[in-house]
């Protein structure tokens, strides 16, 4: 005899179920109405209750029981079913095999009023290379070169590693003019081989329509490190000229696209859909409601059921209503289960987090998963997945749920602060000092200090770079 864990096909299901966020959700729900036929449903919630009811067993009859091991008839779809029995008449089946005529007109209308792709960059510079007046060598190496370019726009194989592409090898002189050719597409400073190139492309474009550019270009040919590095007096010296001048000559350098070839094609945002929606009722009580309107209504159809329990139906047929309605009423209890488990976690939260709701990030406290997951009477692993991938939408903007789960340290007056309330008050200091003399990590550490914050030098120096924060040289204006 040993012992081991098993999980059966129901819990895997439900642990998955937890874990998808709402638009991922959606889509599960799509799929299984498409595979299961018994499963239907019903826009806008009419009915009482979106419970799962248990199938009734005849006398006669075994019961429906899932076996705890699991096995593949538990998941199983047989997919000859429509197949074997799309053509007969089978008396009570009165239910339709697709998907309700006003839902799939809505999917089609989505479809259509999707927008078409967008052309690759590759395809924008051969559309362009196609009217390029040039010999049919060239044209070739031209082709080869743009194949070669990378989605931002930089050319970073080298001219010997493009030659070796092809059998014979394309002549490198061949690809050089070829390459100045293809640098002159738009956008410009496409095909570029480094950021230096990328902008030299770009001025030297403006100094051909016109614009006087020269100080320009002479700051990024030779002094693109000292512009890095803030160091406006040294390349004030070394070039005769003013500060002034200097710093007018980097702003036009910071209107260039370093990475130009960006600009081609939709760079598509991520739609970010919020899975809870935490606000204020009239007495300024905290609530908490879950946005799964769009959800469908599911239920399992009163015609199958009828049939699984139906002894006079084909045995084959009523076999497989019965494994699909299971299939289904785990769905379904699945789904419950998550609104049911991601709400309670979520209160939870904010009743720790409850002046995030009215003071913002600087407000968070350390609040470990274990300490929810003992509040709410489930494993840390539940409440784990319950937050993964999830956004909470509050009066003070849209977040991951993750967020709210850190640790902190005490300040000096005894208030727990978590360590993204301490990023968000470096930021603070950060914004608020004086940018001709700005703070050092030394007395970043003072001033949080002073504000009850006990915190080490490599500390801030550690959130800096995670704020993308550069240190005191970098930012100081002249």
């Amino acid at each position: 005899m040993q012992q081991e864990m098993r999980l059966s096909p129901r819990i895997i299901q439900a642990m998955e179920i937890l874990q998808l966020p709402l638009a991922a959700l959606q889509e599960r729900i799509d799929e299984e109405l498409q595979s299961n036929p018994v499963l239907e449903m019903r826009e806008g919630g009419d009915e009482p209750s979106t419970a799962p009811e248990a199938p009734s067993v005849e006398r006669g009859e075994q019961p429906m029981v899932v076996r705890e091991e699991g096995s593949d008839d538990d998941f199983g779809r047989l997919d000859d079913f429509s197949n074997e029995y799309a053509h007969e008449d089978i008396e009570g089946l009165d239910v339709p095999r697709h998907a309700p005529i006003e839902d799939r007109d809505r999917k089609l209308d989505a479809m259509a009023n999707a927008p078409a792709p967008g052309l690759t960059l590759t395809e924008h510079l051969m559309g362009q290379w196609a009217f390029v007046e040039t010999n049919a060598q060239t044209r070739s190496a031209g082709e080869l070169i743009i194949n070669n370019i990378s989605p931002d726009g930089y050319l970073r194989a080298t001219l010997d590693e493009i030659s070796v592409q092809t059998q014979p090898p394309t002549p490198l002189e061949l690809l050089r003019p070829a390459l100045r050719l293809v640098q002159t597409l738009d956008p410009i400073g496409v095909a570029a081989r480094d950021l230096k190139e990328c902008l030299l492309l770009q001025l030297s474009a403006e100094a051909d329509g016109g614009a006087d550019v020269s100080l320009e270009i002479q700051l990024v040919s030779y002094f693109l490190r000292d512009i890095e590095g803030n160091r406006l007096p040294q390349i004030a010296r070394r070039t005769g000229k003013t500060l002034e001048q200097i710093k007018k000559a980097i702003a036009v350098i910071s209107h260039l696209n370093p990475r130009p070839g960006l600009l081609v094609g939709e760079q598509a945002s991520p739609i970010i859909t919020p899975d809870i929606i935490v606000g204020y009722d009239d007495q300024g009580e905290i609530v908490v409601t879950l946005p799964d309107s769009t959800l469908p209504y599911l239920y399992v159809s009163k015609t199958y059921r009828k049939m699984a329990r139906d002894r006079a139906a084909d045995r084959q047929a009523r076999q497989f209503v019965q494994k699909n309605i299971r299939s289904a009423e785990w769905l379904i209890s699945a789904i419950l289960q998550r609104q049911h488990t991601v709400k309670r976690v979520v209160e939870e939260v904010f009743a720790v987090q409850r002046d995030f709701l009215e003071a913002g990030p600087e407000s968070l406290k350390p609040l470990p998963m274990g300490d929810v997951a003992a509040r709410v009477g489930v494993h840390v692993a539940t409440v784990s997945r319950a937050v993964a991938g999830k956004y909470v939408q509050t009066p003070c903007g849209i977040y991951p749920l993750r967020m709210f789960f850190s640790g902190g340290t005490t300040t000096s007056e005894g208030q727990d602060v978590a360590w993204d309330a301490i990023k968000a008050k470096l930021k603070e200091v950060v914004d608020a000092e004086d940018k001709a003399h700005p703070l050092n990590d030394d007395q970043i550490v003072k001033a949080l200090g002073e504000s009850g914050i006990t915190i080490a030098r490599r500390t801030i120096a550690k959130y800096r770079d995670l704020l993308g924060i550069p240190p005191a040289r970098k930012r100081k204006a002249y």
